[in-house]
């Protein structure tokens, strides 16, 4: 997936907004090859916690119904680690099982001064790090 240098801060700013919380939200993407990054969209931590996040399940539907409308597709999930590197822990893997094919993007936050954006795929269990390319927005 190409990402616009401002869709990557607005990720950022939203884990750095909800800390010491994880954040969580989704990016949609234009559809092609390779997709290229269209909207960011918050979701509430409904667990509000600094270990781990949820988003309440009717909250992901109206997003992905709104992604879908607009002729998007769901590209990646994201959400932050405040505490840890930015790599997925084995919650993160079990979450990931439900969706394949969908990149999982963690801003790690341990260190605030540089904050450390990382995307994977997480496919049966494998962790896949798939590098951060910037696109002109």
């Amino acid at each position: 997936m190409l990402i616009a240098p401002a869709l990557l801060d607005a990720l950022i700013e939203h884990a750095l907004a909800d800390a010491p919380n994880e954040c969580c939200g989704v990016v949609a993407v234009e559809p092609g090859e390779p997709p290229v990054a269209a909207e960011v969209h918050r979701a509430s931590n409904t667990a509000a916690s600094p270990l781990r996040f949820e988003v309440d399940p009717r909250e992901l539907l109206r997003i992905i119904d709104r992604i879908e409308d607009a002729g998007q597709e769901l590209g990646a999930i994201y959400h932050s680690h405040t505490r840890t590197a930015p790599y997925p822990s084995q919650t993160d893997v079990n979450f990931a099982a439900n969706w394949p094919g969908v990149e999982w993007i963690i801003v790690g936050l341990s260190d605030m001064r540089e904050p450390d954006v990382r995307s994977y795929l997480i496919d049966a269990g494998e962790i896949t790090d798939i590098p951060i390319e910037t696109a002109v927005s």
